[in-house]
């Protein structure tokens, strides 16, 4: 865990971005010794927050597996897939 105090921003940006962007973890910045921001560079912060979107659709759909909802079959996706396949391939020759 990468922990600065809060001036290191404003004197060391460039290291903190460096440094956010090398270990792909977040930098903790602190103010008066207590936490105070998260840091981290754009494509971490991206894989995260599209892990955590996955993560809710798949407790989600758990959920509703749990809760006994219908879901379908392998063979009744895949005919889905082919239908929707030959549609769309039908509605570009027209």
């Amino acid at each position: 865990m990468n922990i600065k105090p809060s001036a290191a921003i404003r004197k060391n940006y460039n290291e903190i971005s460096t440094l956010c962007k090398t270990t792909k973890e977040p930098v903790f910045l602190t103010k008066n010794g207590e936490g105070d921001l998260v840091v981290m560079d754009i494509a971490t912060f991206s894989r995260r927050e599209s892990m955590l979107r996955l993560r809710e659709q798949l407790v989600t759909v758990e959920e509703d597996r749990l809760a006994g909802k219908k879901g379908f079959s392998i063979d009744e996706v895949d005919g889905m897939m082919k239908k929707a396949i030959r549609e769309a391939a039908g509605e570009r020759r027209e």
